[in-house]
């Protein structure tokens, strides 16, 4: 059964990578063992052009092509949230492309122009909203200093259906959710790792990059929580929390790069990340990444020399 959009925001929001040929041009074909595994474990809401998606680092072009791959990838078995995002009319192509491809929801990702108000963060997103001819929408958050009186102007916009909480400010979320209207939903941004401290103030869902690679952890995380068991949920981070460290690592820069390292070892090659992200892993990163896949049976053979 496919979910509605509501349901499936409160569920996880499985971040795709984008995979790329020897070449290294984009090669989203790559893409179906890895979302029929997804779908398979009962990920909610796949994501297309996300930040585990490397989204900074594809052309406009590359992003139209992979919404309309990844569409006709998962072809109606899941609810599409496509990331939009980059100067206002690259965004605004983008979300045409993602309505027309059949996106059921754009992923806003919070700009990172050095000159961002906050009046112009709501002309940002009605323009976007216009363009998809009024696609429902997901606010992505990373930083909380606009404060919460803006926040809430942006989910008092038409067609704004919740927000993708990405700070590690639990309290913050709180006090935004407060002011902001009661429909609105609140997702934890910050993968399952932080999943409980946002579910403790009212979140629902989280995304997950894990997803690509070990689809029903994640599904069983999201299980836990939703019944509240956080000492359940916390028990089963605990196992794939290791991974989630080595993604931390070089400020961040090894985030994909784990992901796709993972990949590489499970035999599905997916090329590399692009700079400026870190690649390869370094030797110890990936004695830790082999010693998580093999101590969680993801993985038989050791790590190579």
């Amino acid at each position: 059964m496919v979910l509605g959009l509501d349901k499936a925001l409160t569920g996880v929001s499985g971040i795709l990578i984008t995979p790329y040929s020897a070449g290294g041009d984009i090669a989203p074909e790559k893409l179906s063992p890895i979302i029929d595994k997804a779908i398979r474990a009962g990920v909610h809401l796949p994501v297309v052009n996300g930040n585990t998606g490397e989204f900074y680092a594809l052309t406009t072009d590359e992003a139209c092509t992979m919404v309309r791959e990844v569409a006709g990838m998962i072809a109606g078995r899941a609810p599409l949230l496509a990331g939009i995002g980059r100067g206002i009319r690259d965004a605004c192509r983008l979300a045409k492309v993602s309505a027309d491809a059949g996106a059921a929801a754009l992923m806003i990702h919070q700009p990172p122009d050095p000159f961002v108000s906050p009046r112009g963060m709501v002309d940002y997103v009605n323009a976007i909203s216009d363009a998809s001819g009024a696609l429902p929408i997901m606010l992505y958050l990373r930083n909380d200093a606009m404060g919460s009186s803006c926040i809430k102007a942006l989910c008092d916009l038409p067609g704004v259906k919740g927000v993708k909480w990405a700070t590690p400010n639990p309290l913050k979320l709180a006090e935004a959710k407060a002011v902001s209207d009661p429909s609105i939903v609140w997702v934890g941004g910050l993968a399952e790792v932080w999943a409980p401290a946002f579910y403790a103030v009212g979140a629902r869902g989280f995304t997950s990059g894990l997803v690509n690679v070990w689809p029903q952890r994640s599904i069983a995380i999201h299980t836990a929580l939703e019944a509240g068991s956080y000492t359940e949920a916390n028990r089963l981070i605990a196992g794939m929390n290791a991974f989630e460290v080595i993604r931390t690592e070089e400020l961040n820069g090894a985030n994909v790069t784990a992901v796709k390292a993972a990949l590489q070892a499970l035999g599905i090659d997916c090329g590399p990340t692009r700079p400026p992200s870190a690649w390869p892993l370094t030797a110890a990163q990936n004695a830790k990444l082999y010693s998580f896949l093999t101590t969680n049976g993801l993985l038989e053979s050791t790590c190579p020399t």
